[in-house]
């Protein structure tokens, strides 16, 4: 118990220090959002999508759970894309004291959103840790890499939607605190073996969408490929090397 709740209390200063470096460090950013695109893709099909397949097969077949991973990559498409609300563009076409109030309203939707979205990471490390330490560990890695990238997304949101800094502040305390509840909340009851692979399929399906198709085009985003390229394929074999090396 105490583990997981030191792990929620990382996913909050992740989540803190990603923001706190978008605040100071902006044209570096491309560079962390890559490396975190290609860990998090490689956390996924190394270590999440297989021991979904270990755990789920007693009761399903592996085209089953392959199926529910997709239809979480899916499922995070519609949240992202309806209910996340991220904005990658840019809103030079948008002009007037009422449109820039909306932008804002956006800004502070889509943060509230991250927020939501972080507690599920959060979530995701407690259920991890019902399947066994080692697994739980792995996707601790990931959600810390991805709660820094969190931070910024925060951060980046709030400032591009004509949101002022304290209010960039604001949001970015409530997405840090957010993993922290998630985490605490999984102490409170348990998912049936079976049960736990859907729910690890879901979640590789999850984070194969926020790699491929949230960090990596954010990351290439006003940039040159070559270094985002080289640090997205350094975060896959990283990733690929410790889950190696934990033997799991």
């Amino acid at each position: 118990m105490s583990v997981i709740i030191l792990l929620g209390i990382a996913a909050f200063v992740s989540t803190l220090l990603g923001g706190l470096f978008a605040l100071k460090f902006r044209d570096k950013l491309h560079l962390i959002l890559g490396f975190s695109a290609g860990a998090i893709i490689g956390v996924a099909f190394f270590d999440i999508l297989p021991e979904a397949i270990e755990l789920g097969s007693t009761k399903y077949n592996v085209s089953m759970i392959t199926s529910i991973a997709a239809l979480g990559f899916v499922v995070y498409t519609i949240l992202d894309r309806f209910i996340f609300f991220h904005s990658h563009g840019s809103d030079e076409h948008e002009h007037g004291e009422e449109i820039r109030n909306h932008v804002t309203e956006r800004g502070i939707l889509g943060a509230a959103s991250l927020s939501a979205h972080s507690f599920l990471d959060g979530a995701a490390i407690g259920l991890a840790f019902q399947v066994s330490a080692a697994v739980g560990a792995i996707v601790a890695v990931a959600v810390l890499v991805h709660d820094f990238s969190d931070g910024i997304n925060t951060v980046n949101l709030v400032l591009k939607n004509s949101g002022t800094r304290r209010q960039a502040l604001r949001w970015l305390l409530t997405d840090a605190s957010a993993p922290v509840l998630g985490v605490s909340s999984t102490l409170f009851f348990t998912v049936p073996e079976s049960a736990l692979g859907l729910i690890l399929a879901v979640f590789a399906g999850f984070f194969l969408y926020i790699g491929a198709s949230d960090l990596l085009p954010e990351s290439h985003h006003s940039h040159p490929t070559v270094w985002t390229t080289f640090v997205t394929v350094m975060g896959i074999a990283v990733l690929y090397g410790a889950i190696k090396l934990i033997g799991v």
